[in-house]
C-alpha cells in the first residue's frame, strides 16, 4: 500500500533524508519513530505530497507521490498533529464540507457522516459546534472527517499529543477498529513509546536521515537487548536531547543555502 525506494530530501547542503526504503502492506498498522531532527517530519511530508523527494520514490497505492499528487492524495486520510476542524461549524458540518471537497455524492455523504460519527461516538453531539468540544471529542471529530472519502491509507501525526491516558486509549481502539474493520492502511508517528508498543504491528525507526531499526516491537526489542520499546529506542538513537523543528532563522538559512546553489 506505501511502497518507498531510496528516498533523499536535499536542503542546500543538508541532506534531511539520506536513502529510505520501506513498505508497508495493506491493512497494516505501521508506526515510524524518530527523535526531533531525525528526518522523521520530512519523510512524512514527501509521502503525503507536501514536499518532493530530491530523488527516489513513494508510492502511494500504486500511484507516484511526486508524478501524480492528485490520484495519491485520494487514498489518504490525513489527521494532522494540530488541530485542524473548523470550530465554527458543528460536528456534522465539518464532515459534510469535507465530503463536498472530496467529490462523495450527497446520498453518500448523508449515510457516512452518520456511520462514522456514531463509529467516533459523537452522533448525540453532531449538531453542536465544535468548540465546544474537548480535546478528546475534537481528536475523534478528525478521525471521523478523515475517514469521510473512504481512503485507503490513514496517517495520524502525533495524534494523541496533549491528551490524557484514558482518551489515548480511547483514540487508539478507534483505530484498531478502523484497520480491523474498514480494511484501512494506518500509518503513524508518535513521541509515545508506550502507545508504539501496544499498537503498532511493525515500526521503522529512522535517525540522521536513515532507517536504523526495523521489525515488530518484539524484535526491535530483542534487537537492542531492551525490556522495553522506549529503552530500545533510546539504545538505538543516543540519549542526547534534540532540538525542536528548525527555527524560522535556520530555516531562512537552509533556503538561502538552497537558492545559492542553483545560481
Amino acid at each position: 500500500m506505501i511502497e518507498v525506494r531510496e528516498l533523499v530530501k536535499d536542503f542546500g547542503g543538508f541532506r534531511a533524508v539520506d536513502g529510505v526504503s520501506f513498505a508497508v502492506p495493506a491493512g497494516q498498522i505501521f508506526g515510524f519513530l524518530g527523535p526531533n531532527g531525525a528526518g522523521k517530519t520530512t519523510t512524512v511530508k514527501m509521502l503525503t505530497t507536501v514536499l518532493r523527494p530530491t530523488s527516489g520514490t513513494v508510492l502511494i497505492d500504486g500511484h507516484d507521490a511526486a508524478r501524480e499528487p492528485l490520484a495519491a492524495r485520494r487514498c489518504l486520510g490525513i489527521v494532522f498533529q494540530d488541530p485542524s476542524v473548523d470550530n465554527e461549524l458543528t460536528a456534522a458540518e465539518n464532515l459534510e464540507v469535507h465530503g463536498v471537497l472530496y467529490g462523495v455524492p450527497a446520498a453518500e455523504r448523508r449515510r457516512a457522516c452518520e456511520e462514522l460519527l456514531r463509529f467516533v461516538e459523537l452522533w448525540e453531539r453532531r449538531d453542536e459546534i465544535v468548540k465546544q468540544f474537548s480535546g478528546g471529542m475534537i481528536r475523534r471529530l478528525e478521525l471521523a472527517r478523515a475517514l469521510m472519502h473512504k481512503p485507503r491509507i490513514l496517517f495520524l501525526d502525533e495524534p494523541t499529543v496533549g491528551l490524557d491516558p484514558q482518551t489515548r486509549s480511547h483514540i487508539w481502539a478507534f483505530v484498531e477498529r478502523s484497520a480491523r474493520e474498514r480494511a484501512t492502511t494506518v500509518f503513524f508517528t508518535t513521541h509515545y513509546m508506550d502507545e508504539a508498543e501496544r499498537v503498532a504491528q511493525e515500526l521503522a525507526v529512522i535517525d540522521h536521515g536513515r532507517i536504523v531499526a526495523r521489525g515488530s516491537p518484539e524484535a526491535i526489542k530483542r534487537q537492542t537487548k531492551a525490556a522495553t520499546l522506549e529503552e530500545a529506542f533510546i539504545a538505538l538513537t543516543g540519549h542526547s536531547i534534540r532540538d525542536e523543528d528548525a527555527s524560522p532563522a535556520d530555516q531562512m538559512r537552509q533556503m538561502s543555502k538552497l537558492w545559492r546553489g542553483r545560481r
